[in-house]
């Protein structure tokens, strides 16, 4: 049985050492590294399930780490960063992260994150055998984990593809802000709301061509969203 691994990227020696006891725990295989360079490097030659990644890396800001990863790799990061304002979230969220931990956290959020996000390679793997989503212009090829509007291949970060993927299998129906937390992230934090509606309207951008007024995805404030269904 495939025993996930971790790239853990992290400089202060307590914090690694409290993540890497914990994956130990749960028989997650990891790596380290210290630096942004490094992390680099790590995730080129080992290619692991998922980054855990804190962004006050001595040698260069975490954000650019998560560019230069996401120039070549979709593979899942998640971000464990003392730097709590929405910006710095928002900033981390734009650049590609697919999940954002604030510093303290808790060991069992941390685990909840990780079971989640396997799941959702684990879906994703799985809907590679499944046929084309078609909604208006459009289209959701599984197979090859991309989206085309038109003529035009829409470029997502993994997080907003598997947010347009849930909502296309839930075509017609409002999926509360619970529910897509739960499916995206494994759990419903405040933080996941927050970083929900980041999200949501970055994918607008990309998906609509008025986002003020939206074809696609509608909000239904309060409760959640739902895709509409196009003709």
């Amino acid at each position: 049985m495939h025993k996930p691994q971790i790239l853990v990227v992290e400089d202060d020696a307590p914090v690694r050492n409290l993540i890497t006891t914990t994956l130990k725990t749960q028989d997650y295989k990891y790596i380290v590294a210290g630096t942004g360079e490094r992390a680099i490097m790590e995730a080129s030659t080992h290619q692991p399930d998922i980054v855990l990644l804190d962004l006050g890396l001595p040698d260069m800001d975490g954000v650019e780490v998560i560019g230069r990863i996401r120039s070549w790799s979709n593979m899942p990061i998640i971000v464990i960063s003392a730097r709590s304002e929405d910006s710095d979230k928002i900033e981390a969220l734009d650049a590609g992260a697919d999940d954002y931990l604030t510093k303290p956290f808790s060991v069992e959020e941390l685990l909840a994150r990780l079971r989640a996000t396997l799941r959702r390679l684990t879906i994703m793997q799985t809907d590679a055998g499944e046929s084309v989503f078609t909604n208006g212009k459009l289209k959701i090829d599984y197979a090859a984990g991309c989206a085309w509007l038109g003529d035009s291949e829409l470029h997502l970060t993994s997080t907003e593809y598997k947010l347009l993927c849930l909502m296309a299998r839930n075509i017609g129906k409002v999926l509360t802000h619970t529910y897509i937390t739960r499916n995206v992230w494994g759990s419903s934090w405040d933080n996941d709301v927050a970083s929900l509606r980041v999200f949501m309207a970055t994918l607008r951008k990309k998906l609509e061509s008025e986002p003020g007024s939206p074809q696609y995805i509608q909000t239904h404030i309060g409760v959640g969203y739902r895709m509409l269904k196009v003709e």
